[in-house]
């Protein structure tokens, strides 16, 4: 075992001076897997930091060398290495005290000296950097607390803690003189600003930092942070809430990874906090103190803590322990009427956040036990409040029914099944009592999303629909009545053979839509109803073509769309899908089709006006509804891009609406995340519409966005950069980095970058017959810095990919050197990495362009690069060495550093 455990060090070290540091890392981990003898093991765990500080993986070098530490305290390299990893790790004090045991071995070990020094002037520097700051943090303190300073000073020393907060040394600070207690200071003033304030700066105290996090959750106490998310003033509770959301990712980031202390503590686990925090959002969410908005920032953080991110993880404890905990209170809130008295304070959103985090919740668990026993429990709450002879439980009953059909549709409908809930349901429709009407309407029209069920109440509640529209003189039921009546008459969905109504008064109901939608007196919420009606109603052809031609209906609907209201977003583009045949549509097989019809079984038929594309160039024509949806689609990206796709495509005839789609796919891909966008197969059919905005007859805005929206897509995967070359978009995309305008010239040289990624892009700059590489050598020397990133980033990758290209390069231009030395010189970090990795990469190409760069001022400018400390430089640092490591290796310069080598190395 022990001849075994020899032979793989053997072949690590030679792994490891050869370069192979990750096949010297395997070598010695398998070593160290088979070796019996404690003294070998401690030589591999110090190999193996060796590895680890090339592959700067700090923490596991810092381990490994204490592990080879522990074996024998005396063993100077293992020190020097965790010296090395501390320091980048920022443990500056434990560093400088391995660092100096190191030199007190060996005095004369000037690569020990050399550290020492180092860390000393970084902790000089850390030290000034912190008295600095805490004179700064004092003086902030001394105006908080000086109750009779100016309030514009005490507001400006407020936002100035803010600003120091968000950086390390602030926090810390901050931290360690007690600012924690001026904040809850702050927090308990009757001043905004300053609450504001002090939620901003707990906010940088908290964020990525667990061991902060958890002494803020037990010193400020969940109850004082729930009481100020619960206040009136919305951006109060708003910054409460994302404060929470912060504590929320600082602990459960904590718990997913071991983080060490300055003492190498292993920090409690943060468990119990959290469940302390989820227990008092759930008791929020009863209290009649805390406001509608906060009752919703609570819901919301409960939707977004609670359920699993994954299926893939099999513990649900959590979401079972908040059902247990919590599921009553949320039934309760879910059963609140605004207009019974002695109910929380709701916003026009809380019923749908209930039904939100009750879906949620629901499809969380995991097996039909679990399922049962949440039915069960709402089944009780329902039936308790039901059966109660008292006529306000009974519309909670209802009420609750009517979010549930909203969230978890199957309880909803169990709910609903209930003795008498239904009949009860019926019977309040013809209530003379307002309240009464609106409750009973609003479960109608969630309850007729069963087709058997709508058959029951086409037949039973129609009537009374229909009296309550056309007599009530409140325009609340009004048009509650006239989308239940909407949704009846839609029940058959596409089916054309599935009518509710006789033929016409659908085409009537979206005219009485129509009328509410465009009636600017009417609050929002009544004329978000009238929207909603309409999203049922476009399933049928004949209403679609009514809507499309109706431009005012359009531009009505597209306004309020630019509201805050999710639900109307979301009925504006369920419209919009149904108006452009958007929806998925499972054609069914003809074999069972014709099986069916010899069954005598129903067989859905479709609409004889399915082919909708003189519709949707009417649609494309009304400019203004189609530029305003333009803008809306950012907010819906994932399904107005369906509508758009379609419309591209059934608008071949028509050039300006063609035009008009793509470009709202353009614009869709740009500022939103492509893969959610367009999910699935669809997001390789938004290719063609970018590309075809790549044509002179396009604006220079259009071209830019195609071009923006391209290099988007090639940064995903292979296969859309194949698609993108197969579309014959790369010569065009050439053609774009001529161009004279500047932002125009560095999308495409940014599309280009990506592309090139792909070896059949790569190849064309292997043609000697253009200047593809001349032009990127001289885009890289621009005063552009966007152009500039493009074209040595896309050189970047091409040099080390094709190391042919390398010795071309002094070929494209006399001042490829001066191109170059200007990278690394660069103000902006991203160019001086870029510079370091093409010069790398010329410098393993060849050894004569070696030769060149080092007889060149690049070699000062490397050698500064490579002593480098700051950890956000470390690529810089890593491939600037490799420089110096090339140069030595070739024998163009010496190494002025000593290397302690023994046996193994």
């Amino acid at each position: 075992m022990s001849q075994d455990s020899s032979t793989q060090r053997e072949e690590g070290n030679n792994h490891f001076k050869a370069g192979d540091v990750q096949q010297a890392l395997s070598c010695y981990t398998k070593a160290l897997k088979i070796s019996d003898c404690q003294s070998e093991s401690a030589v591999l765990y110090r190999n193996r930091a060796a590895c680890y500080l090339k592959l700067e993986d700090h923490t596991q070098a810092e381990a490994d060398a204490t592990k080879a530490l522990d074996v024998d305290q005396g063993d100077v390299k293992a020190r020097f290495r965790r010296a090395q990893a501390l320091q980048k790790l920022g443990r500056l004090d434990q560093a400088f005290t391995d660092a100096q045991k190191c030199a007190q071995l060996e005095p004369k070990n000037k690569a020990f000296q050399d550290l020492l020094r180092q860390l000393g002037a970084q902790i000089q520097q850390k030290v000034a950097q912190l008295s600095s700051t805490d004179s700064r943090v004092q003086q902030m303190f001394k105006l908080l607390l000086d109750s009779s300073a100016p309030i514009s000073d005490r507001q400006k020393a407020a936002q100035n803690l803010v600003v120091l907060s968000r950086e390390d040394a602030g926090a810390e600070q901050i931290f360690r003189n007690d600012g924690v207690k001026l904040l809850q200071n702050l927090l308990d003033s009757q001043q905004e600003d300053l609450i504001l304030s002090a939620l901003r700066t707990l906010v940088g105290l908290c964020t990525g930092h667990q061991s902060r996090t958890m002494a803020i959750v037990n010193e400020v106490g969940m109850d004082r942070l729930c009481g100020v998310m619960g206040s009136a003033a919305s951006t109060v509770s708003l910054s409460a809430c994302h404060l929470i959301q912060v504590m929320f990712e600082a602990l459960t980031e904590g718990m997913k990874k071991e983080i060490r202390g300055k003492d190498e503590a292993i920090l409690p686990e943060p468990s119990r906090e959290l469940r302390s925090m989820l227990r008092h959002l759930i008791d929020m969410l009863p209290a009649s103190s805390v406001s509608g908005a906060g009752r919703d920032s609570a819901i919301n953080l409960l939707v977004k803590q609670v359920p699993r991110k994954s299926l893939k993880n099999p513990d649900n404890s959590l979401t079972l322990w908040v059902i247990d905990q919590g599921l009553k209170k949320i039934l309760e809130v879910a059963g609140t009427v605004p207009e019974v008295k002695g109910g929380p304070p709701l916003t026009d959103n809380t019923p749908m956040s209930c039904s939100v985090l009750l879906n949620k919740l629901y499809d969380d668990l995991k097996s039909d036990k679990e399922r049962e026993n949440f039915n069960k429990l709402c089944e009780e709450y329902v039936q308790y409040h039901f059966g109660s002879s008292d006529m306000e439980s009974k519309l909670r009953a209802i009420q609750t029914v009517s979010v549930l059909l909203q969230g978890p549709s199957d309880v909803g409908n169990r709910t609903l099944e209930l003795s008498g809930i239904m009949d009860a349901v019926i019977s309040l429709c013809a209530s003379e009592n307002i309240t009464h009407q609106q409750v009973a309407v609003e479960a109608l029209i969630h309850a007729a999303g069963k087709a058997k069920r709508a058959s029951f109440i086409t037949a039973n509640g129609v009537a009374l629909l229909k009296d309550l529209y056309k007599k009530s003189e409140n325009d609340r039921i009004r048009v509650r009545a006239l989308v239940g009546l909407c949704k009846l008459g839609s029940a058959g969905g596409t089916d054309f053979s599935m009518k509710q109504f006789a033929e016409g008064s659908t085409l009537k109901l979206a005219k009485q839509c129509r009328k509410w939608l465009c009636n600017e007196a009417l609050p929002l919420t009544s004329r978000r109803w009238a929207i909603e009606g309409l999203a049922y109603l476009t399933l049928d052809a004949d209403v679609k073509e009514d809507l499309v031609e109706d431009k005012k209906a359009l531009q009505a609907m597209f306004e309020l769309a630019k509201s805050e209201d999710k639900t109307v977003l979301y009925a504006v583009g369920s419209t919009l899908v149904n108006c452009t045949n958007s929806y998925d549509v499972e054609k069914p097989d003809p074999q069972m089709v014709e099986l069916a019809k010899y069954a005598k079984q129903h067989v859905p038929e479709e609409h004889p006006k399915v082919s909708m594309t003189n519709t949707m160039n009417m649609f494309v024509k009304n400019e203004h509804a189609f530029s305003v949806c333009v803008i809306v689609c950012h907010f819906k990206p994932k399904m107005f891009s369906r509508v758009f796709m379609l419309l591209f495509k059934i608008s071949e005839s028509t050039d300006r609406g063609k035009i008009k789609a793509a470009q709202a796919l353009a614009k869709i891909t740009i500022t939103s995340n492509p893969e959610i966008a367009f999910p699935g197969e669809r997001v390789y059919e938004v290719v063609r519409p970018l590309v075809s905005l790549l044509a002179l007859d396009c604006t220079m805005l259009q071209n830019f966005e195609a071009l923006m929206a391209l290099t988007n897509l090639a940064g995903i995967s292979e296969r859309l950069r194949q698609k993108i070359i197969k579309e014959k978009a790369v010569p065009k995309i050439e053609g774009y980095m001529f161009e004279e305008h500047d932002m125009v010239r560095a999308a495409a040289t940014e599309c280009m970058c990506n592309l090139a990624l792909s070896t059949e892009v790569q190849k064309c700059y292997l043609a000697t017959d253009s200047d593809r590489l001349k032009l990127l050598v001289l885009y890289s020397g621009e005063d552009d810095e966007r152009l500039r990133k493009a074209a040595s980033g896309t050189l970047a990758m091409l040099t080390g990919e094709m190391p042919e290209l390398c010795t071309r390069i002094p070929d494209t231009t006399s001042h490829w050197l001066e191109i170059f030395q200007a990278l690394l010189l660069g103000e902006s970090q991203d160019l001086r990495h870029r510079g370091a990795v093409i010069v790398m990469n010329l410098m393993q190409a060849d050894k004569s362009l070696a030769e060149k760069l080092m007889e060149s001022e690049a070699l000062e400018i490397l050698s500064v690069l490579a002593k480098g400390d700051d950890p956000k430089q470390a690529s810089i640092q890593k491939a600037a060495q490799r420089c110096l490591d090339l140069a030595t290796e070739y024998g163009l310069i010496r190494s002025n550093e000593v290397v302690c080598e023994d046996e193994t190395w």
